[in-house]
């Protein structure tokens, strides 16, 4: 469906995706804290309902978008399908950041809404460490090496327990407790809760996730080859007989952009 979903519609959907995603981080943040001021609880409670809310979004809203709802995902997909292309093209980048990171602030705005909490109060939660940095590397490189390592192997179907499930772990594997998503980390920045991060702290936060994209990338190259050596072993599975298409890392079938184009001339030479 995200293959003939209007770009509008597409990006709406990355709105409300993203939007739902940190409401559900931001909200499951202030519960917590209202009923334990155990830490390890809070924490608990938070990652609980992030895991189930994430898996939740990606099954709903995968067929349309491709439920990204991160622009590391966006950029990593658009960087590994430029040249054979696959993937979103510039001008879906374009439109799909900007929505996640609009998104993202309404998110937390809302959660704070139905909490009664000030609305869009930048956070005092200073997050400024290079620890915590190192921790944004390895879960955003983990979580892209996930999506794309899923995806070279042919079990993107997998995807939407696996993301949830790892985002999940890393909460408590990393000491930043897995930000792993620039578009987040923003909008976390406009709630002063226990989820928040000061605005001081969120561009180290998004530069250290561009790093954990470009090893995330390079690992996913290493451990899995590049696309075109993908390609060549999907087409010999399907000289034998095993259907394939592209698909994209929520794990519904997609088609390229060449299929889409061939579609179009053969429907031509019909009419």
């Amino acid at each position: 469906m995200s293959g003939t979903a209007p770009l509008g519609r597409r990006a709406a959907v990355e709105f409300v995706g993203t939007g739902a995603l940190v409401a559900v981080v931001v909200g499951s943040g202030v519960q917590a804290t209202g009923l334990s001021q155990d830490v390890g609880v809070r924490l608990l409670a938070n990652s609980l309902a992030t895991v189930f809310g994430l898996g939740v979004l990606i099954l709903l809203l995968g067929p349309v978008s491709g439920a990204h709802f991160n622009p590391v995902v966006t950029l990593a997909a658009w960087w590994t399908g430029r040249r054979g292309g696959e993937g979103p093209g510039l001008r879906e980048v374009a439109a799909y950041v900007p929505a996640q990171v609009a998104g993202a602030i309404g998110g937390a705005v809302l959660a704070d809404a139905m909490f009664a909490e000030p609305l869009a109060r930048w956070s005092t939660h200073d997050r400024w460490a290079p620890h915590l940095w190192l921790g944004e590397v390895v879960a955003t490189a983990g979580l892209v090496l996930l999506i794309f390592g899923l995806a070279r192997a042919g079990r993107a179907h997998f995807a939407p327990a696996a993301v949830a499930s790892y985002i999940g772990a890393a909460y408590w594997f990393t000491s930043s407790t897995s930000f792993a998503n620039p578009a987040v980390t923003i909008g976390r920045a406009f709630t002063d809760t226990f989820a928040g991060i000061a605005p001081g702290s969120v561009l180290p936060f998004v530069a250290a996730q561009l790093v954990g994209l470009v090893v995330g990338i390079s690992l996913v190259t290493v451990l899995f080859g590049r696309p075109a050596e993908a390609d060549a072993e999907d087409s010999e599975r399907a000289g034998r007989g095993v259907e394939h298409g592209e698909i994209d890392w929520s794990g519904h079938a997609l088609a390229t952009r060449r299929e889409r184009d061939h579609g179009a001339r053969s429907e031509g030479r019909r009419a």
